[in-house]
C-alpha cells in the first residue's frame, strides 16, 4: 500500500458537499466522477449534470476556473456504476440518513475496484456503525474522510478510522489529502461530530446562548468574536448563515441524538436555540436563501429580530473598549475580560471560559492529543489560536483556577469540574499541554510529538502549535545578508543547501527601493556561489506590489526625477531576474499584485500555491504598471504569435494575441486562483502550481535545482514586434466605447490609453521590432506622467489612507 496511487476518484451524491468535492478534485487535476439518484426522461444523470451546472454560479467559487465544470463527469446509480471499477477512491457524500447510506453502499459494494478505498464524508455519524453492513473484505479499505465547507478553501479534512481499518490505508488516504488536495488532515475518535464540529459547535451554541444571557444583538457578537478575537472575520451568526442553517441545526441534532447527559455533561446546552428554530421555521437557512440571521436588502443589511419576527437594520459595533482589551496580552486580556462590568465584557470570559472547559472535558475521548484539537479549530473553524494555545499563552494555572471559579460558583454551563490533568501532573508542572517534545495525550499521560509520514518531509516549516519545537523560517538556515528590508539566506539541510532564498519582510511584502536593491544582490550572490534564486516568505502575501510609502517623500523632495530614477532601478532589476546566470524562482502565495506580479513574472519560472491571487492592479492608484509589467504583456503577445502561427509572426496581426493581456491590466483583473492567473497570462504552462502551502519552498528549491541540472541557461536577447500605431487606435476605439456608455471614468479612459500607448510599442508602424528596455522606457514616462496628475495623486491617498480604492 506505500506505493498506492488515487487515479481517478468517485463521489457520490451531488448535492452541496459532494459536487464542491467534486470540483476541488478537477481543480488539483484528478479526474472524478460525480454520482447521484438517476432522473425520469431522456438524461438519466440530469440531476448531477445540474449540480456541475451549478458550480458555475457559487460565490466563493468552488472551482479555480469557472469552466473547468465541464471536466467532472456526471453519473446516475442506474446506468454508470460500472465506472466505479476505474476508481481508486470513493468517496461517499449523500445526505446524512445512516439508513440511506446503508442502502448505498449495499448498492455499490459489488462495483468496487479490488483494493479500491471506501470513504464517508459524515460530518458526524458514527463511521463504526456505517461499517457494519460492509461485506468483510471491504471493511479495512473503509473510513471518514470528513471535509469542510467550502472544500477548496478549508484547510481541514478529518480522517476517522474504524477497529478494522488498515493503517496503510489511513497513510495513503492522508498523503493524498496532504500533497495532492493541499489539506492538512488531523486524525479524529469516532466519536459524535468528530474533533472540529464538536467543539465548534459547542462553541457556537455556548455565543448564541451568552448572547441572549447578556442581551447581545447578531452584529455586535459577530463584531465581537470575529477578527478581533482571532477568528474568522465572519464572527459567529454570519458563519452560520453561510454554513447554512439546516446544515447547522443537523449537527446539532446529531448532539442531541448522539449524546447524553452521561456523556456529555454540557447535554442540557445543546437545546436548539429558539431564533435558530424559528428561522427554520421561516426557511430562511441563511446565505443559501438570501435570508437567515442576517438578509440583504439592495445595500442595506438586515438582522432578523426574534421578539418582532422581523428583520431591522444592522450594523452595531461593539463597545471599542473592549476592542482594545483584544489587543492586550493574552493574560491580561482574560483578566481584563473576566473582571469586566459590561455585559460584552463579561460575555467574552464566558464563551471563553466555556470552550476551555468543553475541550479540556472532552480532549480525551475525541482526540489523541491537545494538538489534533487546536489544529483542528485553526483549520476547521479559522481561529489564529486554538483553545488550548491560547489557555497555555495566558498563563495555565491561572486561567485553570478561574475557570474552576466560575464551575464552582455556578457560573458556567455545567458543574462538572475540570479533569484531574489539569491541575496535577506534568500538563500544570510544565505550564500547559504544548511542549518542546509534543503535546499531551491524556490517554497516555505523555506529551507526544506530531505523527510523521514521508509526505511531510515536503513541509519543510511544517504548521505547529505554540509552545512546540520547530524552526522558525525567520531565523532558521544560515544568514548570507540581512537588513530591515530583505533577508538572503540558505537550508542547512544536505541536500537543500545550494539554493539562495530571498524573503521579503516589508510590510505586505511590499517592494521599496531597499527590496529592489536586496534582489539586485541576490542575483549576484546566486550567480557566484549558489545552483539558483527563490523568491519565497514564509506567509502570505508574496508582495502586494511597490512601496508608494516610501517612494512619496523622495517625490515630495526631488520631483518626478526622484521617481523615474526609482522606476528605472526596478525595471534594470526585473530584467537582472530574467537574465540571471542561474535559474531564479518565484514561489507565490496569495497575492502578488502591481510590482509584485511584475517580480513573478521576471523570474526564469513561477511556483505557486493554488490559492495564488496575481494582476497588475496599477490603474486603481491611477498608475500604470511600471516595472515591466507592460513590456511582459507586449513580449507574451509576440512570443504567442510566433508559436502559435504557422511562419512565425512576421505578417501577423499582434492584436488577437495582445488584447487579453491589455484588458488584464487595464481593468486591473486579478486572478482568482493560481489557475485563472494562468488563464490571464501571469502563470506559464511551464510553471508549478502546489496545492499545499506548506509544500511550496520545497518544491520551488527542487524545481531550481532541476533546472540547473538539466543546464539552465536564461533566454537570449532578442528584439520582437509589436502592435504599432494601429493596434493602438483599435484598442482606443473600444476604450471610447466604453468611456461614453458609463463603463469607465474619463480618468479610467487617460490611463488605459496610456497603457495601450506601451502595450502597443507607442507610435511606431505595426511590427515593428523593439526591444524590452525600449517598451520600459515608454512604461516610465507614462507613469511619471500619471504621477504628476491631481487625480493619481488623489487616488494613491485614497488607498493609502483607507485601504479602498478609488475611482475618480
Amino acid at each position: 500500500m506505500s506505493r498506492f496511487t488515487i487515479q481517478r476518484v468517485a463521489v457520490l451524491g451531488a448535492g452541496v458537499m459532494g459536487a464542491q468535492i467534486a470540483a476541488h478534485l478537477v481543480n488539483v487535476r484528478v479526474p472524478v466522477v460525480l454520482f447521484d439518484l438517476p432522473k425520469e426522461g431522456a438524461d438519466k444523470s440530469a440531476i448531477a449534470r445540474q449540480a456541475i451546472a451549478n458550480l458555475k454560479k457559487l460565490k466563493p467559487s468552488p472551482l479555480g476556473v469557472a469552466d473547468e465544470a465541464d471536466l467532472i463527469q456526471p453519473a446516475n446509480y442506474d446506468e454508470h456504476l460500472e465506472l466505479l471499477r476505474g476508481c481508486d477512491l470513493v468517496i461517499e457524500a449523500i445526505a446524512e440518513r445512516m439508513d440511506w447510506k446503508h442502502q448505498l453502499y449495499a448498492r455499490i459494494a459489488p462495483h468496487l475496484a479490488e483494493g479500491a478505498i471506501l470513504a464517508s464524508n459524515t460530518s458526524g455519524l458514527s463511521i463504526g456503525q456505517l461499517a457494519e453492513p460492509l461485506p468483510e473484505a471491504l471493511r479495512p479499505r473503509f473510513c471518514g474522510i470528513h471535509f469542510f465547507n467550502p472544500p477548496r478553501y478549508m484547510p481541514l479534512v478529518e480522517l476517522i478510522a474504524t477497529p478494522a481499518t488498515r493503517a496503510d490505508v489511513l497513510d495513503a488516504l492522508e498523503a493524498f489529502c496532504t500533497t495532492t488536495l493541499g489539506k492538512n488532515v488531523v486524525r479524529a475518535k469516532d466519536t459524535p461530530n468528530f474533533i472540529a464540529n464538536r467543539i465548534g459547535i459547542a462553541g457556537m451554541l455556548s455565543t448564541m446562548r451568552e448572547a441572549e444571557r447578556y442581551g447581545l444583538t447578531f452584529d455586535v457578537v459577530d463584531d465581537l468574536t470575529g477578527k478581533r478575537l482571532g477568528r474568522a472575520s465572519s464572527g459567529t451568526f454570519r458563519t452560520a448563515d453561510v454554513v447554512g442553517l439546516d446544515t447547522l441545526a443537523h449537527v446539532i441534532r446529531t448532539m442531541q441524538t448522539q449524546l447524553s447527559p452521561e456523556t456529555d455533561p454540557f447535554y442540557d446546552s445543546f437545546a436548539t436555540p429558539a431564533v435558530l428554530q424559528a428561522l427554520l421555521d421561516k426557511g430562511h437557512l441563511g446565505q443559501k436563501t438570501k435570508a437567515g440571521f442576517y438578509k440583504k436588502v439592495g445595500r442595506d443589511v438586515l438582522r432578523f429580530d426574534l421578539a418582532r419576527g422581523e428583520y431591522v437594520p444592522a450594523g452595531q459595533k461593539a463597545d471599542e473598549v473592549y476592542g482594545r482589551m483584544l489587543k492586550k496580552p493574552a493574560a491580561e486580556r482574560l483578566k481584563l475580560l473576566r473582571n469586566a462590568e459590561g455585559p460584552q465584557g463579561q460575555f467574552l470570559w464566558a464563551i471563553l471560559r466555556n470552550g476551555f472547559h468543553y475541550a479540556a472535558l472532552h480532549l480525551q475521548s475525541i482526540a489523541e492529543t491537545a494538538r489534533d484539537v487546536d489544529q483542528a479549530m485553526r483549520w476547521g473553524f479559522g481561529m489564529q489560536q486554538g483553545p488550548f494555545e491560547l489557555w497555555q499563552e495566558a498563563g495555565w494555572l491561572e486561567v485553570a483556577r478561574m475557570v474552576q471559579d466560575d464551575i464552582d460558583a455556578g457560573r458556567a454551563l455545567c458543574t462538572t469540574p475540570l479533569p484531574a490533568w489539569v491541575f496535577e501532573g506534568p500538563v500544570a508542572e510544565r505550564g500547559g499541554v504544548h511542549q518542546p517534545e509534543g503535546s499531551w495525550n491524556p490517554s497516555t499521560a505523555r506529551f507526544e510529538p506530531p505523527r510523521t509520514l514521508p509526505v511531510h518531509a515536503r513541509q519543510l516549516y511544517r504548521e505547529r502549535v505554540g509552545g512546540e519545537a520547530g524552526a522558525d523560517w525567520r531565523t532558521d538556515g544560515s544568514t548570507v545578508y540581512e537588513d530591515d528590508a530583505i533577508r538572503l539566506w540558505t537550508l542547512t539541510r544536505p541536500g537543500l543547501d545550494d539554493v539562495l532564498i530571498a524573503s521579503l519582510k516589508t510590510k505586505m511584502h511590499a517592494i521599496s527601493p531597499a527590496v529592489v536593491e536586496g534582489l539586485d544582490r541576490a542575483v549576484q550572490e546566486a550567480e557566484a556561489r549558489f545552483a539558483g534564486l527563490v523568491v519565497w516568505s514564509g506567509e502570505e502575501p508574496f508582495s502586494v506590489g511597490a512601496d508608494l510609502q516610501a517612494t512619496l517623500p523622495a517625490f515630495a523632495a526631488m520631483g518626478v526625477q526622484a521617481i523615474e530614477s526609482v522606476e528605472a532601478e526596478m525595471q534594470r532589476v526585473m530584467l537582472r531576474l530574467r537574465y540571471a546566470q542561474v535559474p531564479t524562482v518565484a514561489a507565490v502565495r496569495g497575492m502578488a499584485l502591481g510590482g509584485g506580479c511584475e517580480l513573478a513574472v521576471h523570474c526564469a519560472r513561477r511556483v505557486a500555491h493554488m490559492e495564488s491571487y496575481i494582476g497588475l492592479v496599477e490603474v486603481g492608484v491611477g498608475l500604470i504598471p511600471g516595472a515591466g509589467g507592460l513590456t511582459y504583456i507586449a513580449r507574451r503577445a509576440a512570443e504567442n504569435a510566433r508559436s502559435r502561427t504557422p511562419g512565425g509572426s512576421a505578417d501577423v496581426d499582434l492584436l488577437p494575441f495582445l488584447t487579453e493581456g491589455f484588458k488584464a491590466a487595464a481593468m486591473a483583473t486579478v486572478g482568482t486562483s493560481a489557475l485563472e492567473s494562468r488563464k490571464l497570462g501571469y502563470l506559464l504552462d511551464s510553471d508549478i502550481i502546489v496545492p499545499h502551502r506548506d509544500e511550496l519552498l520545497y518544491v520551488a528549491l527542487r524545481t531550481a535545482q532541476a533546472m540547473r541540472d538539466a543546464g539552465y541557461r536564461p533566454p537570449l536577447k532578442r528584439l520582437f514586434p509589436v502592435a504599432g500605431r494601429s493596434g493602438k487606435a483599435t484598442i482606443l476605439g473600444s476604450l471610447v466605447n466604453m468611456r461614453d456608455g458609463g463603463f469607465i471614468t474619463a480618468y479610467d479612459f487617460h490611463i488605459a490609453s496610456r497603457i495601450a500607448h506601451v502595450v502597443t510599442g507607442g507610435d511606431v508602424e505595426p511590427g515593428t521590432l523593439v526591444s524590452e528596455e525600449y517598451l520600459m522606457q515608454l512604461e516610465r514616462e507614462a507613469f511619471c506622467a500619471l504621477i504628476t496628475q491631481i487625480k493619481t495623486q488623489e487616488r494613491i491617498m485614497a488607498l493609502l489612507n483607507s485601504g479602498k480604492p478609488l475611482r475618480n
